[in-house]
C-alpha cells in the first residue's frame, strides 16, 4: 500500500474524482469540496485548498481509500466500491501521524472501523455526534400537497435570517434550542449572496427555509432546512423541500440528496413522502 499526500487540490481531483463518482450521492461531501477547490472560485473561510489534507491509498489496482479534510471539519473518507480494506486503512492512519484529525465522518461502517483503529493508536476515545442517513430524489412524489411561495433568501431578509440560521446550526449540531446571537452580518451576507437558500412564504409571511449545499455533476445538495417551531406541523417544510427538489431536476440534476439525523423521525418520515430514498448510513464521530 502506498501513502499519497497532496498539495495541488487540482492533481487530488484528477487522481480521486472519477473514483468519488462510483457513489455519487453517498460522497456528497467530498466530492463537493474538491470540486470547490479545483475551480478555485470561492476561497472563503475553510474554502481555500491551501490548508486541506488531501490524501490516497494504493495499490497494484490503484486508489483503496480516499481522504481529504478542509480544517476545522472533520477528515471525509471513501473506501473505493465501499471494500473496506484494513490494510488501507492502517496505512492512512500511519500516514496522518504528524496531523491533528478532529474527527470522522463518512459511512458508517467505515467511519466506526477507522475512528477504532485511529482512536487506539492514538491513546484517546471517541464519542458520536450524530447518527446520519444520506437520501438521494430523482422524482418528487406528485401527490405532495404544495403550500405558500417560494422565493430566494435576498437582503431584505437580514433582520431574521440571521437567527433562523443559528437556530438551524444549533439544532443541526447541537441538538438544543439555544442558539447564538448574531454578532457579525458578513457570514449572513455571504449566504444571501450565493443565492443558494429559498424562503418559504405564507400570506407574505416567510414561514420556512432550505437550500442548495454542494453541486456535483449530476447531482445537487439539499440542507439549511428550518421552520421556527411556531410555525411546525403545518406542512411548511414538506412543500419547500418539495419545491426547490423539483426546481433542481427541472434545471437539469439527474438527483437531489441530503443528510439526516435519525434522531429525528419527523424529519425522515417528512422527506420518504417527498421521495427520497435511503441509500446507506454515515456516522459523524469526534475524536476526544
Amino acid at each position: 500500500m502506498q501513502f499519497k499526500l497532496y498539495t495541488d487540490v487540482h492533481e487530488f481531483y484528477m487522481d480521486t474524482y472519477d473514483v468519488l463518482m462510483r457513489h455519487e450521492a453517498q460522497n456528497l461531501i467530498p466530492l463537493g469540496n474538491i470540486i470547490i477547490g479545483h475551480e478555485g472560485k470561492d476561497k472563503t473561510d475553510w474554502r481555500d485548498p491551501v490548508n486541506w489534507l488531501m490524501a490516497t491509498i494504493s495499490d497494484a489496482k490503484g486508489i483503496q481509500l480516499t481522504a481529504v479534510m478542509t480544517p476545522p471539519h472533520n477528515i471525509t473518507l471513501y473506501a473505493t466500491d465501499n471494500i473496506l480494506n484494513p490494510e488501507a486503512i492502517n496505512c492512512l492512519i500511519d500516514g496522518l501521524k504528524d496531523h491533528e484529525i478532529p474527527g470522522v465522518i463518512t459511512e458508517k461502517t467505515l467511519a466506526e472501523y477507522f475512528a477504532k483503529e485511529y482512536t487506539l493508536r492514538k491513546g484517546i476515545t471517541f464519542t458520536t455526534t450524530m447518527s446520519q442517513r444520506i437520501y438521494e430524489l430523482t422524482a418528487v412524489n406528485p401527490d405532495i400537497q404544495k403550500v405558500g411561495i417560494v422565493r430566494l433568501l435576498d437582503e431584505k431578509d437580514i433582520h431574521f435570517f440571521p437567527y433562523w440560521a443559528e437556530a438551524f446550526y444549533a439544532a443541526v449540531s447541537y441538538g438544543k434550542t439555544e442558539m447564538s446571537i448574531p454578532q457579525d452580518a458578513d457570514p449572513y451576507l455571504y449566504r444571501i449572496a450565493s443565492k443558494k437558500i429559498y424562503i418559504l412564504e405564507d400570506n407574505g409571511i416567510p414561514v420556512s427555509m432550505a437550500g442548495y449545499t454542494r453541486v456535483m455533476q449530476t447531482a445537487i445538495g439539499l440542507a439549511f432546512v428550518y421552520t421556527p417551531p411556531y410555525e411546525r406541523k403545518k406542512g411548511y417544510a414538506t412543500s419547500i423541500v418539495a419545491q426547490i427538489s423539483q426546481h433542481a431536476l427541472d434545471k437539469g440534476y439527474t438527483k437531489c440528496v441530503l443528510y439526516t439525523d435519525l434522531a429525528n423521525p419527523i424529519s425522515n418520515s417528512i422527506y420518504q413522502k417527498i421521495g427520497y430514498r435511503p441509500i446507506c448510513d454515515s456516522l459523524e464521530l469526534k475524536f476526544e
